[in-house]
């Protein structure tokens, strides 16, 4: 799909507030309000925008701790990446996942409660699957940057 320099300026600005009305919407862009709808459709339409969320503060939701845990696999093949990637994604603890290269295969982002919370998930998803040779875990002292906007 072709984005243009309207449809980039359309997703900067609904990347910071995407509950900003069409109306103030169009008029930053310079387009007609009709005309802006039916850019912002098209956009959606065509998977450049995948969805439409609140970002939550996660400490006022209660996970106080995020640990970035790396994962290295006991062997480097598609079915055993495919059963972990399943079972990640079921995990709620769990808030990202990148399949990455290098001594690691995978690195995960978990946000939980407290350092029980992050044992019962070790127990139940990483010491379950016998296909992990190892994972490290380290923790967020602090968040220092968090985004979620993509520059265009």
């Amino acid at each position: 799909m072709d984005v243009d320099r309207i449809d980039r300026a359309i997703l900067m600005s609904l990347q910071k507030n995407n509950r900003l009305p069409n109306i103030e919407l169009a008029a930053k862009v310079g387009l007609s309000a009709p005309a802006c709808l039916k850019r912002v459709k098209r956009l959606r339409e065509g998977g450049v925008i995948i969805s439409d969320i609140s970002i939550i503060d996660a400490q006022l939701a209660g996970n106080k701790m995020t640990l970035i845990v790396s994962i290295e696999m006991e062997r480097d093949r598609a079915d055993i990446y495919q059963k972990f990637k399943h079972s990640i994604i079921q995990a709620n603890e769990v808030m990202q996942c990148y399949q990455i290269s290098g001594a690691y295969d995978f690195v995960l982002i978990v946000c939980v409660q407290d350092i029980q919370a992050y044992e019962a998930f070790v127990d139940r998803v990483l010491h379950t699957d016998l296909n992990i040779r190892k994972f490290h875990t380290s923790v967020s002292l602090r968040t220092v940057k968090h985004s979620t906007a993509i520059e265009l």
